[in-house]
């Protein structure tokens, strides 16, 4: 693969008419405002990240999440820009290239999550399960829906996921006159495509992590292999994907700590038992005591990242900023030691495996930019053991609390009524006879602009192709709801309201 290609400019639905200002930014700062004022981006604010439904202004949403992980991103990519450059292991890769590279990441970190329905993770598995429990029952005429599916296609209903999704809401359904939604460039779209599979390819027990699920819809076919073959990612992940990735897991690892130290889940003597009983190295372990005992100087973390350009700045600031605080700390100024020892030690672990990370993209450079890389970047550095805890500690303490299992399964009766009740609806919509009395009312309730891409993208099908796209119409209409939105929305179906 080559840098060129991989951050290629072109979009699907060509250059419109910019604003004066806008036209003299580059293609992907452009892509960075396109993403800012859209109404796809604004919905992350009111959808889950970990907490369903919770009323603390403290707790991270999508959308802040979405934010930290486009910091991050950009902070890693020029950081490993910088070592591609001074270790000149490509000849082609400039400033420019640098430059590029980390505002692309940065727009994918904004996108990454955009396609995910109401209620996080759990959403998308509640879909999954209704199609399970359904597809075979639903009926169009007095025949199965499901016989007018191929294979395929009835697969990314029963394994519906997100990040396939993410692609469709960007390049069709954000709304605008020439069925391109954003109408990013390829160097973003390509990035934000994770899994380079069908769901006929796709395998959760593969090795490679970019095999696991399913990328994109049969729908995306056409847009994914001229991405592919644009960019020259050929069927492998974009090198930027792995980036974006990194910065992914450092996010949610430290932030879902965080959160559920805020909500009571965990607290600092439960957290360091954990931290040992999984076998997370004793320097890491002393350095959360050192600081819960005011004696962390950060001259240590400061030396350490020296050579790290814009990581190290960052690094460096950091530390300053910790030996502040900690005197602030030893004056007796911090009600809760605990608490400020956890949250100053996760800033200290964030920067440890973001430059984990930048090693372990510079040291596989080669094999990632054949596509042969079939691992994340931390999987084979020492702080390995480090993320994989701090990913088990928030599972076994938030993800599997009994306020999560309540919401989840307010969850599963908010998706699985709406479900219920709009699917069969809109199978059928664009019929010759009218829809019943009940499902014009429910059809009422999609988006026009979801129709009209509908419309879109049947122009040339028959009736019976045309099932497949009105399964897509319900599912893009559920996984576009705000958890306000779905739960109100549920209320008023059923009364509460």
């Amino acid at each position: 693969m080559e840098w060129k290609n991989l951050l290629s400019p072109f979009r699907m639905g060509g250059e419109k008419n910019e604003n004066t200002w806008l036209s003299l930014k580059s293609p992907f700062e452009q892509d960075y405002h396109r993403i800012i004022g859209s109404a796809s981006f604004r919905r992350l604010q009111d959808k889950t990240q970990v907490f369903p439904l919770d009323k603390s202004d403290f707790i991270r949403t999508r959308l802040t999440h979405s934010l930290e992980v486009s910091a991050i991103g950009r902070l890693l990519a020029a950081t490993i820009g910088n070592a591609v450059i001074e270790g000149r292991l490509d000849p082609d890769f400039t400033m420019e290239t640098r430059a590029d590279m980390a505002a692309v990441v940065e727009c994918a970190g904004l996108i990454h999550d955009i396609g995910n329905p109401p209620f996080g993770h759990f959403g998308e598995e509640a879909i999954r399960e209704w199609f399970r429990q359904n597809l075979d029952g639903l009926l169009v005429d007095g025949r199965r829906a499901a016989e007018f599916l191929n294979q395929r296609e009835r697969l990314e209903f029963l394994n519906f996921e997100g990040n396939a999704q993410a692609l469709r809401v960007v390049s069709k359904l954000h709304f605008s006159e020439n069925a391109c939604g954003l109408n990013l460039t390829y160097a973003l779209l390509s990035s934000i495509i994770k899994y380079p599979v069908s769901a006929e390819k796709a395998d959760p027990k593969a090795g490679d992590p970019a095999r696991k699920k399913m990328g994109y819809f049969e729908a995306e076919t056409g847009l994914f292999e001229d991405i592919q073959r644009r960019t020259g990612t050929n069927g492998a992940r974009n090198p930027l994907t792995f980036i974006l990735e990194a910065a992914d897991d450092i996010s949610y690892a430290t932030a879902d700590i965080e959160d559920a130290f805020k909500k009571g889940f965990i607290n600092y003597d439960l957290f360091s038992e954990e931290l040992k009983k999984r076998g997370v190295a004793y320097k890491y372990r002393k350095t959360l005591a050192d600081i819960f005992a005011g004696s962390l100087s950060g001259a240590a973390a400061s030396k350490e990242s020296a050579d790290w350009g814009e990581l190290g700045v960052y690094l460096k600031t950091r530390s300053r900023e910790n030996a502040r605080q900690m005197e602030l700390g030893l004056t007796g100024e911090y009600v809760s030691p605990g608490e400020y020892a956890l949250m100053t030690w996760l800033g200290e672990v964030q920067g440890l495996l973001l430059q984990a990370a930048a090693r372990g993209f510079i040291s596989q450079y080669d094999a990632i930019m054949a596509g042969e890389m079939k691992s994340e970047l931390i999987s084979h550095s020492a702080e390995r053991v480090l993320l994989d805890a701090l990913k088990g500690i928030a599972y076994d303490y938030a993800f599997t609390s009994m306020s999560i299992y309540k919401t989840e399964i307010a969850a599963n009766n908010i998706l699985t009524c709406l479900l219920g009740k709009l699917v069969p609806s809109v199978l059928q919509y664009d019929r010759a006879g009218p829809p019943g009395l009940m499902e014009e009312k429910y059809l009422s309730l999609v988006s026009e602009n979801y129709k009209q891409i509908y419309h879109w993208q049947v122009r040339d099908k028959t009736e019976e192709e045309k099932i497949y796209y009105k399964l897509l119409l319900a599912t893009d209409t559920v996984s576009g709801m705000t958890d306000s939105y779905a739960r109100d929305l549920y209320m008023d179906l059923n009364g509460f309201g």
